[in-house]
C-alpha cells in the first residue's frame, strides 16, 4: 500500500487544497506535504499549468495570505445560478461603500465612518459583521474607548484578494 509521502508532490498539494474550506498558508502546506517552500510553489505552478492546458474550471490562487482552489471568473454566473445566490448574496450599495471605506481606512472608528458616508452606519456595519467581512480590531485610545473596525480574512477570501496591500490605490480609482 502506498503512503501519502510516496505520492507525487503535486498530488499531495492538490489533495489538500481541494478539501480545504479556507486558504492554507505556504508554511502550513510545506509542513503538511513535507517539502520546501520552493518545491510547493513549483508544484502549484505545475498544477496551474496543467489546469490551464485542459481548460479546467478552476485554478490555485493566492488569497488571504494562503493558497486556495478557486473557480475561474467566467464560471461565476453558472455557479451563482446553481447556488441560487445571484441576488441573495449581493451586498447593497451602502454595504459596498461602507466596506470600501473600512478596507482603505482601517482601523476606523464608527464615528469616522459615519462622517465620511454622511449617514448612520450601524445596521450596515452589523450586516457586514454578520457576513464576517468586518470585525472589531481594537479600541481607540480616546474618551469612551470606542471600537475600531477592520476587514477580515473572509473579506480577502470573498473578494479574491491576497492581502490588503493588493487593493488598488485609491488615487488610481478616481475617474
Amino acid at each position: 500500500m502506498t503512503t501519502a509521502s510516496e505520492l507525487p508532490l503535486e498530488s499531495r498539494v492538490e489533495a489538500l487544497l481541494l478539501v480545504a474550506d479556507r486558504p492554507i498558508s505556504e508554511p502550513r502546506l510545506c509542513e503538511l506535504v513535507g517539502a520546501s517552500a520552493g518545491q510547493v510553489r513549483d508544484a502549484i505552478t505545475e498544477l496551474n499549468r496543467r489546469y490551464q492546458s485542459i481548460s479546467c474550471a478552476f485554478s490555485i490562487e493566492s488569497v488571504a495570505g494562503g493558497r486556495q482552489v478557486m473557480t475561474r471568473a467566467p464560471f461565476a454566473p453558472l455557479i451563482a445560478e446553481l447556488k441560487g445566490a445571484r441576488e441573495q448574496g449581493r451586498l447593497t450599495h451602502a454595504a459596498l461603500e461602507t466596506l470600501a471605506i473600512i478596507a482603505y481606512r482601517q482601523p476606523i472608528l464608527r464615528a469616522d465612518l459615519e462622517a465620511i458616508r454622511g449617514v448612520a452606519c450601524g445596521e450596515v456595519l452589523r450586516g457586514l459583521m454578520d457576513r464576517r467581512l468586518v470585525k472589531i480590531v481594537g479600541r481607540a485610545e480616546e474618551v469612551g474607548r470606542p471600537m475600531l473596525y477592520g476587514t477580515t480574512t473572509e473579506f480577502l477570501r470573498q473578494f479574491g484578494i491576497g492581502r490588503l496591500d493588493d487593493l488598488p490605490n485609491a488615487k488610481d480609482l478616481r475617474l
